[in-house]
């Protein structure tokens, strides 16, 4: 797959993910590494090398390469989408085991509730609070998108009990997330998300409120702007 991948690179376009995924010294990807390949041809990729087992998988997700990290996600969430349930069971522990490597949002958001989502939906959610309540930003964000899978299945209750415990997290990237899901919660029950926002609206960081109003009609986009005092 590396000759693939060797194939594939673009210069200008690794230079434009780069500050797009903000790798510069500081920044939140501090030290990732693109080659430039857009995600439809990492699907390819996925697609045509999904045989691959976890230790190649680990090989290729603790490359400091962006790209391989994600293709490995990818091929990770096709292996679990066809596993029995012992199998499932070693793919949930192999992504808890690395999720040190997960870290970006693309990374996060790409995976997390397609495997942990999927997997947890009927089982015992503690791990979810235990990531929420994590000093790394990514485990954080995994602990929100876990949720995804639930709410497309009308199960909100781990998703507001998140959003609590993140309410007052610092990151945008937090904010931007439970902003979404709690969006997402809104498009299958309104009145669910009103009752969130109308709890916490007032003290919600503004990102985050913004994302969660965002579908909302301007008349009521301004009721909750105007009242709230979170920080942008």
């Amino acid at each position: 797959m590396i000759k693939d991948f060797e194939g594939l690179k673009n210069p200008k376009k690794a230079k434009d993910l780069s500050r797009f995924f903000k790798t510069d010294k500081g920044e939140y990807g501090e030290g990732d590494v693109f080659l430039g390949v857009v995600v439809p041809l990492q699907r390819q990729l996925s697609k045509k090398y999904q045989d691959l087992n976890l230790g190649d998988l680990q090989q290729l997700l603790s490359s400091k390469v962006h790209e391989y990290r994600l293709t490995s996600l990818m091929i990770l969430v096709i292996k679990f989408s066809k596993a029995k349930e012992r199998e499932k069971k070693e793919i949930v522990d192999f992504y808890l085991r690395n999720t040190v490597r997960i870290n970006n949002w693309d990374l996060v958001d790409l995976s997390a509730h397609y495997i942990l989502g999927r997997y947890l939906i009927d089982r015992d959610k503690k791990i979810i609070y235990r990531l929420a309540k994590s000093n790394n930003l990514w485990e954080k964000r995994i602990s929100v998108l876990t949720t995804f899978w639930f709410i497309k299945n009308n199960q909100f209750s781990d998703s507001l009990k998140i959003a609590e415990i993140l309410l007052r997290d610092e990151h945008d990237l937090i904010h931007k997330a439970v902003g979404w899901m709690l969006r997402e919660i809104g498009k299958r029950n309104l009145k669910t998300e009103e009752g969130f926002l109308n709890k916490y609206y007032k003290e919600m960081p503004r990102t985050m409120l913004r994302y969660a109003i965002e579908k909302f009609p301007e008349g009521k986009r301004q009721f909750y702007l105007q009242k709230n005092k979170g920080s942008s």
